[in-house]
């Protein structure tokens, strides 16, 4: 198609979506394989420019070291099992959207003065949603399809801007797997008294 594809980009894009569709799954080996797609994506972003991106990748390794072990263990000491499918609570809500404001502002500031990027503010709007996603992805929340679906509207036109068009591509195809997988979680919900018993313990 005369895209000037590399073999970096190739490789993530094949881990992600294999990623993306096991996440949807509920199958704990999406964990293993999106690590793989963090060590492609820390080398493509990093060539791109894409520095916040790139960081946000290591950030991503450790969450997915800790959302392996959650979804093995259920969070905690005592809840061996499956880790449930639940709704995301007020308080949490209200936590994450303060911490993900914060982070894009700071990282909007510190991009703009420390390096070159060309992007800064999006750069730093999409690695926040993205780490709004992935915490929420780890405690299985359902609403965090929802931040993935906002990420993913911005990462699509930004990687083409950026040259990344196979990678634009991808996130078109993630965001497809994104609504697959928010109407999978949704039917994996609990009952309602279940569910407001887990809500409460959360």
């Amino acid at each position: 198609m005369g895209w000037n594809t590399s073999w970096t980009e190739i490789l993530g894009f094949a881990t992600g979506a294999v990623c993306v569709w096991l996440v949807a799954r509920q199958h704990i080996a999406n964990w293993p394989v999106g690590i793989a797609n963090n060590l492609f994506f820390i080398v493509l972003f990093a060539q791109a420019g894409l520095y916040a991106d790139a960081g946000l990748q290591i950030v991503f390794i450790a969450l997915a070291a800790y959302g392996w072990w959650s979804w093995t263990h259920g969070g905690g000491p005592g809840t061996a099992g499956a880790l449930p499918v639940r709704r995301t609570t007020r308080a949490e809500w209200a936590w994450l959207l303060v911490a993900g404001a914060v982070g894009t502002a700071a990282l909007t500031l510190l991009l703009g003065r420390v390096s070159d990027s060309t992007v800064p503010f999006w750069d730093a709007l999409t690695t926040g949603l993205s780490l709004m996603a992935t915490y929420g992805q780890c405690r299985k929340l359902l609403e965090s399809w929802w931040l993935w679906i906002a990420a993913d509207l911005v990462y699509i036109p930004l990687y083409a801007y950026k040259g990344l068009y196979l990678t634009s591509v991808l996130y078109t195809g993630f965001l497809a797997l994104c609504v697959a997988g928010l109407v999978g979680w949704h039917r994996a919900l609990p009952a309602r008294g279940a569910r407001t018993a887990l809500e409460a313990t959360a």
